[in-house]
């Protein structure tokens, strides 16, 4: 898979595309069974077990903070429970590494971690963020994973349109699952944390050569609205708890309407509008 200073363009339309919980019902699953739990084990949770667990859940499945960063969304739910009065475990240099990077990735908190002094700290994010990762690699892997229509949509707009995964998630655990579920074919670029924030790539392929207006977004997070809206693009929301209805709904109408270039003028506010009353 091509690196993004590698890409050229191709097509004469762009479409970006999340992975967790978009295009790969993995996101619950990853959150649930690694990202979570692991946590509870890292920093010794399990007196405050069932509590964090529920706020790990709210913060980054089921509120308008669904699809953060994995650091982000660390800090967001201890400070969270902070207030309500629970005694964790202290992560302020966390925190203020978190609200300082430029970028929020394995990589770059080792980097932090080989100039910092006071290293324990960080060095329980990394050993958590790279058990969750292990974790992630041995979850069982299942063709029904992926939703329905999100093949059949590859293959219906790859004619027309460049794809490119743009994901805050791992890497490797992108190129693995896209690969698994025989989607990267379809695909022309993998992007996951490490090559930076979603709003970040969608400029540098915005750059590439293509117009704003043939450039759409797809996502199921409010951050993925904001990385759209950053570079004046297209948004389709992936609506949480309806993926495979909305994956049809794009199948069917969406992809025509956008390559026939009235989707962000008659369509593109009413979903969005839902999409973020689903998420308040």
């Amino acid at each position: 898979m091509i690196e993004i200073n590698n890409f050229a363009k191709e097509k004469e339309f762009l479409i970006c595309i999340d992975s967790d919980g978009s295009a790969i019902d993995t996101m619950t699953e990853k959150h649930q069974k690694a990202f979570g739990p692991e946590a509870v084990k890292v920093w010794g949770l399990e007196s405050v077990k069932d509590i964090f667990l529920k706020k790990w859940d709210k913060v980054n499945l089921y509120s308008n903070t669904r699809g953060i960063n994995r650091f982000k969304g660390l800090v967001k739910t201890f400070n969270a429970l902070k207030v309500e009065g629970h005694n964790l475990p202290e992560i302020t240099k966390i925190q203020q590494w978190v609200e300082t990077s430029s970028e929020l990735s394995n990589p770059a908190l080792k980097r932090e971690i080989e100039k910092s002094k006071n290293k324990e700290e960080l060095k329980l994010a990394l050993q958590w963020s790279q058990q969750v990762n292990q974790k992630i690699s041995g979850l069982e892997k299942d063709i029904k994973k992926v939703f329905k229509g999100v093949k059949e949509s590859l293959i219906k707009i790859s004619p027309k349109a460049d794809i490119a995964v743009v994901s805050s998630a791992n890497q490797e655990a992108l190129l693995d699952e896209w690969e698994s579920y025989n989607l990267q074919e379809h695909v022309k670029i993998i992007l996951g944390q490490e090559a930076g924030s979603k709003a970040d790539n969608i400029k540098d392929l915005k750059q590439k050569g293509y117009k704003t207006k043939n450039i759409l977004m797809i996502g199921d997070a409010p951050g993925d609205l904001r990385a759209a809206e950053t570079n004046d693009v297209s948004f389709y929301p992936i609506i949480p708890t309806e993926e495979e209805q909305s994956w049809s709904v794009f199948l069917e109408q969406t992809a025509a309407q956008f390559f026939a270039g009235n989707y962000r003028e008659e369509y593109e506010d009413k979903l969005i509008k839902k999409f973020k009353f689903i998420l308040k």
